[in-house]
Order: C-alpha cells, then structure tokens, then sequence
C-alpha cells in the first residue's frame, strides 16, 4: 500500500494528528499485526488529542496570560503563609470530584 498518497489525502482533509499517527504506526513493524478497527481508533484517538490541544492553546493565548504559571513552581519559601501540604491537597482537585466549593482570600499582588 502506498503511504503518501494517504498521508496527503489525511492532510488535505485536515486531519493533520491521523496523518502523523498514520506515520508512526506503518515504521513500527508490531503495529503491523494490529487489526483494521485498532489501527482506525489509534488514529483517530490521535486525532480528537491533537484537537483538543490545540483548542486549549488557542484558548490560552487568548487569555494572553502574563506568566506561564505551574503548580510545581510555586515558591513556598516567600512570607505568604504558604501551607504546602495544604496548596498540593487543592491542586489535586479532590475537592472539586467532591461537589465542594472553594474561597480563597487574600491579596492577589505579588508584591503586596
């Protein structure tokens, strides 16, 4: 079976995660054996991520947020009151799978 033209066609229909994931699967020889059904939901599985995640950096760099903020690299050793134990318990999100609600206070300048 010839690659490109499938890989072309997948581009031109703008399936841009299939026609990499298709890619990726025809170099691995195991992939090979796989049935028709598992090829098609790896590709499209592929697909819907690569969707999403564009979705959210588009959605990101609308929100033209000032700093790329993470969890991991929230400074603990600043006078904040900081509670580790307690901000990596929030950031787990336990209490969201819970139904409960959060108030958090306090100022929101980092200079203050």
């Amino acid at each position: 079976m010839l690659i490109h033209p499938t890989v072309d066609m997948l581009r031109e229909l703008g399936l841009h995660g299939m026609a990499t994931a298709f890619q990726e699967l025809d170099a691995q020889s195991e992939a090979r054996g796989l049935e028709h059904g598992e090829w098609l939901a790896m590709l499209l599985e592929r697909e819907a991520t690569m969707r999403r995640q564009k979705r959210f950096e588009a959605r990101a760099r609308a929100a033209k947020l000032r700093h790329d903020a993470q969890i991991e690299n929230a400074d603990f050793r600043a006078a904040r009151g900081l509670d580790r134990n307690l901000f990596m318990a929030l950031a787990g999100c336990d209490w969201v799978r819970k139904h409960h609600s959060l108030l958090i206070t306090g100022p929101t300048d980092p200079t203050t």
